[in-house]
C-alpha cells in the first residue's frame, strides 16, 4: 500500500531520463505504437516521492480525499486481507473468507470490475467511461495489436502482479523477433542451398544402393534413392549455419534474462516495489489455523507469529519429494509405452495396404506416435495437477508466494518432463542402441528397437517437436479463450431464457461479474507455465528446428492480446496482488537457458551428422589433409557413412527376411546399413573401423568444446550487462539524498511548530493572569 509523499517533484534531469526510459515500455519499438496517457488524464501521476503508506507518518502524506487516497485495485487488496483473516464462529478455529467458500456457504468473492467495456460514445470523442473500457479499447481489442501494452494501467487496474506479467510476455515477444529472423535466416540458407548439398545428391542418385529392412516380417528393401526427399527436407534443418544459429540461441537466451532483469528494475522504481520485501507478503490462513498453538517472535517484526517445528517441516518435504519421485517414473513408463508403440507400428504400417502408408511407415509411426503421445500429455497434466496441489498442501507453505513457488516448482518438473521426455528419447536414444543387422538388441527378447530413417534421425526430431508445438499452442489458445466465450455465451443464453432478451441491462455491476467466468484458481500459473514451456522449446532443441522462435513469436503477438481480452472482457476480475518480480520463474528460465546449452551440443554432436561430415571432410575425403571443408571434399561420403551386411548373416528372429529377398526381380545379397564397421569377409567382421572411433571422439570434443565456449560467452555477458541501468541507479541514489534532506526539513519544521505553539501557549497563559 504505497501513496503520494511529499509535494516536491523530481528535478527536470529526471523527468529527461523518464522519457528515455519510456521508450521501452511496449514490445515493438516504434512511436506510432505508443500508448496515449492523455486519454485518460487522471492516469498521469505526480512526479512525487512515495513510500509506503503508514498511520503513524500520515501527516507526510497528501490527502485531497480520503476517499479515493487508496485506488481501487489497493481497496480490494485491503478488503481481502481483512476478510481472509476475520473469525466468523468464536471459540473455534473457523476463520477467513477461502473457508467459508470451501464449505459453500459462499458460492464466491471477487472485486468488481469499473463498469462496461463498451460504450454507445466513441472514446476519441467523450473519452473513456471508465478504465476497463480503456482497456479494452486500447489494449484488449484485437485491432491494437501492433500497439504498445498500456503497463501503468494494467497495474493500476488488475495490480502489480499481472502488470509485471504483461511486461515480461511483451519483452519476451520483443526479443523472439531478432531470434526468429536469424531462425528464419538459417532455414532460408538450408533452402538456397539445397541445389549444392552434395550428401543430397549423393543420397538421390544412390539407385544402386540397397537398405537393410529397418523391421523384422514386412518391412521390405529399399533403394537409399528412396529416402530423397527426406534428405533434402533434413538439409533445410541440418546444414553449416546450424551450429552458428545454436550458439546464436544460447547468448540470446542470455541477453534476454539480463536485459529483462534491467526492464524489472525500472517498473518495480516506477510501480514503488524496490523496497517492497517478502515480509510485506502475509502469512497463509491456513498456516495460521494449522499451527496457531506453536509461536514463536519474528526476528524482525518482533511480534509473535506461528511456527512450523524443523521436524514436521523437513518429514513433510521429503514425503513430497518421494512423490515427485514417483510421478515422474510415471512419466518415463508412458515414454516407455510410446517406444513399445513405436516398436510395434513400424511393421504394421509396412505391411499396410495403402502404398502412400506402406512406403512411408517409419514417418506414419512418428506422426502417429507424437499425436497419441500428446493426448497422453494432456491427459497427465490433469493428474500432475491434482498430485502438486496435494503434494504443496502437505508441505504447509508458511506465506503465499511460498506455496505458489513451492506449487510452480512441482508443475513445472511434471509437465516439463511429461512434455519432452519423448523428444530426448528421439533426439538422443533412438537409433542409438539398436545393434546391428544380424545382431539386433531386441525389447523383451522379441521386437527390434527402431531404428532411424536412412536419411538420418532429424527428421523424426523435427516432427516431434513441430507436431507438439503447434498442437500444444493451438489447444492453448481454445482453452484459454474459446472454451470462456462458449461458457459465457451459453451463460448469457440461460440468462435471456429465464429473463427475457432485456434482463442483463437490468442486472447490477455483481450480477454481470458474476456471469463471467472465474480466473484460474492458480492465478498466473497457467499463463506463465504456457510461455515457459514455449521458451524449453525455443532453446532447448533449437538447433534441430530453427523455425521454432518464429512460430513463437507468431503465437505470441496472438497471446498478448487474447489474453488481454481474456481479463478484460471474459474473467471476472482477478484480486490485484503485488510482486516485484516473476517470482521462481526467473530461476526455472535460467535453469533452461544452461540445459540448452548442454542438449544442442548434444543434438549437434549426436543427432545430426554435422560431426560425421566435418570429421570425413578433414580426414578421409578428396580434401583430407588440405585444411579445408566444402562440399566439393564431400564427394563419397554417403558410401563412407554405410557400412555393407551380407544377407545371409542375418539372425534366426530376422530369418524371413533372407526368404525370397528380391528388390525388383534380383535377388539382394548385400545391403547397406548406417555405421562404421568392417566388411563381412574381413579379419574382424563386423567390428568398428577407425573411421568410428574418430567420430565418437570429434563428437565428445565438440561437446566439451562447445559447452566451455558457450558458457565462456555467456558468463562474460552477464558479467558486462549490470542488473540496473546506471540512470536508474543515478535516480535511486538521487532521489534517497532527497528524502533524506525532506524528512530532516519536514522533522526540523515541526519541532520548530511546536515551538512556536508551546512559546504562543506561554505568553496566552500570561497574558490570562496579568491582563
Amino acid at each position: 500500500m504505497r501513496k503520494i509523499f511529499f509535494m516536491h517533484r523530481r528535478p527536470k534531469f529526471m523527468s529527461r531520463m523518464e522519457k528515455r526510459i519510456n521508450k521501452f515500455r511496449g514490445w515493438l519499438p516504434r512511436k506510432p505504437m505508443k500508448f496515449d496517457n492523455n486519454t485518460l488524464p487522471d492516469l498521469e501521476e505526480n512526479e512525487s516521492f512515495t513510500a509506503p503508506f503508514s498511520r503513524s507518518r500520515i501527516h507526510h502524506f497528501i490527502i485531497h480525499n480520503k476517499d479515493t487516497f487508496f485506488n481501487n485495485a489497493t481497496r480490494s487488496r485491503i478488503a481481502h486481507h481483512i476478510l481472509q483473516r476475520v473469525k466468523y464462529e468464536e471459540g473455534k478455529n473457523k476463520m477467513g473468507l477461502n473457508r467459508l467458500l470451501s464449505n459453500s456457504s459462499y458460492e464466491s468473492a471477487f472485486p468488481l470490475h469499473e463498469g462496461s467495456y463498451h460504450s454507445k460514445n466513441s472514446i476519441r470523442t467523450h473519452g473513456a467511461e471508465n478504465h476497463r473500457h480503456l482497456l479494452y479499447e486500447c489494449w484488449a481489442w484485437w485491432g491494437v495489436w501492433y500497439k504498445y501494452q498500456p503497463l501503468d494501467l494494467i497495474r493500476r487496474y488488475f495490480g502489480e502482479k499481472i502488470g509485471l506479467y504483461f511486461a515480461w510476455l511483451g519483452w519476451y515477444t520483443g526479443m523472439l523477433f531478432p531470434a526468429a529472423l536469424v531462425g528464419l535466416f538459417v532455414f532460408l540458407y538450408g533452402i538456397f542451398t539445397l541445389e549444392h548439398c552434395q550428401v543430397s545428391k549423393e543420397i538421390c542418385q544412390a539407385t544402386d544402393i540397397i537398405m537393410c529392412p529397418i523391421c523384422d516380417q514386412y518391412c521390405p528393401y529399399l533403394r537409399l534413392s528412396d529416402s530423397c526427399i527426406y534428405a533434402k527436407v533434413t538439409h533445410l534443418f541440418d546444414n553449416g549455419a546450424t551450429v552458428f544459429f545454436a550458439v546464436f540461441m544460447a547468448v540470446w537466451a542470455t541477453v534476454f534474462l539480463e536485459f529483462w532483469k534491467r526492464r524489472r528494475a525500472v517498473l518495480a522504481y516506477d510501480w514503488d516495489l524496490i523496497d517492497w520485501e517478502e515480509e510485506e507478503d502475509q502469512i497463509r490462513p491456513q498456516f495460521e489455523a494449522k499451527y496457531s498453538k506453536k509461536e514463536r517472535m519474528n526476528p524482525i517484526s518482533g511480534k509473535p507469529e506461528p511456527y512450523q517445528a524443523f521436524t514436521d517441516k523437513y518429514s513433510r518435504l521429503i514425503v513430497s519429494a518421494s512423490g515427485i519421485f514417483f510421478m515422474i517414473l510415471v512419466v518415463i513408463a508412458a515414454v516407455f509405452g510410446i517406444v513399445i508403440y513405436r516398436v510395434i507400428t513400424v511393421s504394421t504400417f509396412a505391411a499396410f495396404g495403402w502404398a502412400l502408408i506402406r512406403n512411408n511407415s517409419q514417418v506414419a509411426t512418428t506422426g502417429t506416435a507424437v499425436c497419441i503421445n500428446f493426448c497422453m500429455i494432456m491427459l497427465l497434466n490433469v493428474l500432475y495437477e491434482k498430485v502438486a496441489l496435494l503434494l504443496t498442501n502437505l508441505e504447509q507453505p508458511r506465506t503465499e508466494s511460498e506455496w505458489e513457488n513451492s506449487f510452480t516448482l512441482k508443475m513445472f518438473l511434471f509437465q516439463f518432463v511429461n512434455l519432452n521426455s519423448s523428444t530426448f528419447y528421439i533426439a538422443f536414444f533412438l537409433g542409438r542402441f539398436t545393434g546391428r543387422p544380424g545382431a539386433y538388441l531386441r525389447l523383451i527378447n522379441r521386437w527390434k528397437l527402431e531404428e532411424c530413417h536412412p536419411s538420418g534421425c532429424l527428421i523424426d526430431l523435427c516432427m516431434q517437436m513441430g507436431i507438439i508445438m503447434v498442437l500444444k499452442q493451438t489447444w492453448n489458445n481454445f482453452m484459454e479463450l474459446g472454451y470462456p466465450l462458449i461458457q459465457n455465451w451459453w451463460t448469457r443464453r440461460r440468462l435471456r431464457r429465464e429473463h427475457g432478451k432485456n434482463a442483463k441491462a437490468s442486472f447490477p455491476q455483481w450480477e454481470k461479474d458474476y456471469n463471467l467466468q472465474p480466473m484460474n484458481e492458480y492465478g498466473l500459473f497457467d499463463e506463465y507455465l504456457e510461455m515457459i514451456l514455449q521458451f524449453g522449446f525455443t532453446t532447448i532443441f533449437v538447433a534441430a528446428f530453427p523455425l521454432a522462435p518464429l512460430l513463437a513469436l507468431i503465437n505470441n503477438v496472438i497471446e498478448i492480446r487474447l489474453d488481454a481480452y481474456k481479463f478484460v472482457t471474459q474473467w471476472r476480475r482477478p484480486l490485484p496482488s503485488q510482486a516485484k518480480d516473476i517470482g521462481i520463474w526467473y530461476g526455472i528460465l535460467e535453469g533452461i537457458g544452461i540445459l540448452s546449452v548442454i542438449t544442442n551440443a548434444f543434438v549437434i554432436a549426436v543427432t545430426s551428422d554435422f560431426i560425421p561430415r566435418l570429421v570425413y571432410a578433414y580426414k578421409y575425403g578428396p580434401c583430407a589433409g588440405q585444411g579445408r571443408a566444402g562440399e566439393g571434399c564431400m564427394m563419397g561420403y554417403v558410401n563412407a557413412s554405410l557400412s555393407i551386411f551380407r544377407v545371409s548373416d542375418f539372425e534366426g528372429k530376422s530369418q524371413s527376411m533372407t526368404n525370397g529377398s528380391e528388390l525388383f526381380g534380383e535377388a539382394v545379397k548385400y545391403c547397406r546399413y548406417r555405421d562404421y564397421r568392417e566388411l563381412p569377409d574381413s579379419a574382424e567382421p563386423y567390428g568398428y573401423t577407425l573411421q568410428f572411433w574418430h567420430v565418437l571422439a570429434a563428437r565428445l570434443a565438440f561437446i566439451i568444446v562447445f559447452e566451455h565456449m558457450v558458457f565462456s560467452i555467456k558468463t562474460l555477458i552477464a558479467y558486462l550487462i549490470p542488473d540496473l541501468p546506471k540512470d536508474l541507479r543515478d535516480r535511486m541514489r538521487r532521489e534517497k539524498y532527497l528524502i533524506q534532506e525532506m524528512m530532516y526539513e519536514a522533522e526540523l519544521e515541526r519541532l520548530q511548530k511546536e515551538k512556536n505553539d508551546k512559546k504562543k501557549k506561554k505568553e496566552q497563559a500570561h497574558h490570562k493572569e496579568w491582563p
